[in-house]
C-alpha cells in the first residue's frame, strides 16, 4: 500500500470476482461508518451489489456491531472509526454519522486514500464541503453524496420527462414533505427534510436558483425548528415552494410540477403509479381587438402513470458508487453537487434566522 499521503489512489484489491464471461471484476472492500438509522440499509445494499464486499463496519453501540457480527461474522467491526479509515484492507469508506462527524470522518477516509461516500448533507458549513472536495481531488479519490432520491425509478423518469421537453417550460415545483418525527439534535427540519427537495430540484432544474426565502419555528423546548417553508426563485419565472414538518399528523411526500405542456404529481408513498403526468394546463392568447385583454382557454386532456421499475434507490446508488471506483468517473451525486446543496441550506438558514429574509444568491456567489 501507498502512502496515505500519496496523491496517487491505490485500490487495494484483496479479493477478485471471476464473472461468468471469465472476466475478473475487482473486489472494492467497503468499510461503513454508523449503522443506526440509515447504515444497515447501506451495509445490506452493499453487501448484495456486484464487485462490492462489507469487510468492515464502525458504530459507538457495541450491542449494534455484536448483533452485526451474528449475522456477518466475516465482518471487522470496531468503535473507532479512525481504526477503520487506516485499514490498509479497506478501499472505500461509507459516512452514514450525524451531520456534525461527516467532515472529521470523511476528511481522514481522504486522507488515508480511501474512495468515499457521505450521507446527506455533505457537510455542516460549505467550506467543510469545498475542502473535501479539493481533498479528493488532490488525490484523485471519488467523493460522492448519498443524495438517495436522485436514485430513484421515479426521479430518474421525471428527469427524462423534463430533459425530452414533454414537460415545456416549468413553470413551478411544489413539495409536502411531513412526517411525526423524526427530531434531530444537530440539525433542524430544512437540512433533514427539505435537503431532499433541493437536491431533486438541482438535479431536475439545473444549478439555477437566483434567490431563495426561508421561514420557520421550533415547537419543541430545546430543539432546532421542526417546521418551515423555502420559497426558490429561478430565472424565467419558474418558482418552487418546498414545505417540511416533524409536526404532522400524517406521513406524506409528494411534489408537483407545472409545466408550459404538461404536469406532473409525484407520491413517493404510493405503492404503484407513483408518478402521474397529466396533459393539462392553460393557454393564453392576445386580443387583437382589445389591446391589453388576454384569453385565457383551459386544457384537459389524458392522465398517464409511467411503467417504473421495481428497484430500490439505495441499491442502485450503492452499485454506481462502485462503478465510479472502477471506472474513475464522475458520480452523479459528486462532491460539487454536495457543495451547491449545503450553500443552499446555509442560505435557507441565514434567511429563516431574518424571519424570511430573501437571500440573493447571485450575490453571495460573488461574494464567496
Amino acid at each position: 500500500m501507498s502512502s496515505p499521503d500519496n496523491n496517487t489512489p491505490t485500490i487495494r484489491h484483496n479479493c477478485l470476482l471471476t464473472l461468468a464471461e471469465g472476466i475478473v471484476r475487482i473486489m472494492i472492500n467497503v468499510g461503513i461508518v454508523g449503522c443506526g438509522y440509515w447504515g444497515p440499509n447501506l451495509i445490506r445494499n452493499f453487501s448484495d451489489v456486484d464487485g462490492a464486499r462489507v469487510a468492515a463496519v464502525c458504530d459507538l453501540s457495541q450491542d449494534r456491531l455484536q448483533g452485526i457480527s451474528r449475522r456477518m461474522p466475516t465482518v471487522d467491526t470496531t468503535t473507532n472509526y479512525r481504526e477503520l479509515v487506516r485499514n490498509p484492507a479497506i478501499d472505500a469508506v461509507v459516512v452514514a454519522t450525524p451531520v456534525s462527524s461527516h467532515y472529521p470522518i470523511a476528511l481522514a477516509a481522504l486522507q488515508n486514500g480511501k474512495h468515499v461516500l457521505v450521507e446527506k448533507p455533505m457537510t455542516e458549513t460549505s467550506d467543510q464541503a469545498a475542502r473535501l472536495i479539493d481533498e479528493a481531488a488532490k488525490r484523485n479519490l471519488i467523493l460522492m453524496v448519498d443524495h438517495t432520491f436522485i436514485y430513484t425509478p421515479a426521479v430518474r423518469k421525471i428527469k427524462q420527462l423534463i430533459a425530452g421537453g414533454d414537460i415545456g417550460h416549468i413553470h413551478y415545483y411544489d413539495s409536502l414533505r411531513v412526517n411525526l418525527g423524526l427530531f434531530q439534535r444537530d440539525v433542524n427540519v430544512i437540512w433533514d427534510l427539505a435537503v431532499h427537495d433541493l437536491t431533486i430540484i438541482d438535479h431536475l432544474l439545473g444549478p439555477s436558483v437566483t434567490a431563495l426565502s426561508a421561514s420557520g419555528a421550533s415547537h419543541v423546548r430545546g430543539s432546532p425548528e421542526s417546521m418551515a417553508t423555502l420559497t426558490l426563485f429561478f430565472d424565467q419565472g419558474t418558482i418552487a415552494h418546498v414545505n417540511v414538518n416533524w409536526l404532522a399528523p400524517v406521513k406524506v411526500r409528494q411534489l408537483h410540477i407545472g409545466g408550459s405542456k404538461k404536469m406532473i404529481v409525484y407520491d413517493d408513498l404510493q405503492i404503484s403509479e407513483k408518478v402521474k403526468v397529466y396533459d393539462k394546463g392553460v393557454t393564453v392568447a392576445e386580443d387583437t381587438d382589445q389591446l391589453h385583454q388576454l384569453l385565457i382557454g383551459y386544457r384537459s386532456g389524458d392522465m398517464w402513470a409511467p411503467q417504473l421499475p421495481a428497484q430500490e434507490a439505495l441499491r442502485i446508488e450503492a452499485q454506481h458508487f462502485i462503478d465510479c471506483i472502477e471506472t474513475q468517473n464522475t458520480p452523479i451525486t459528486d462532491g460539487p453537487t454536495g457543495l451547491r446543496i449545503v450553500r443552499l441550506l446555509e442560505a435557507a438558514s441565514w434567511s429563516m434566522a431574518q424571519r424570511g429574509q430573501p437571500i440573493d444568491l447571485q450575490l453571495t456567489r460573488i461574494a464567496s
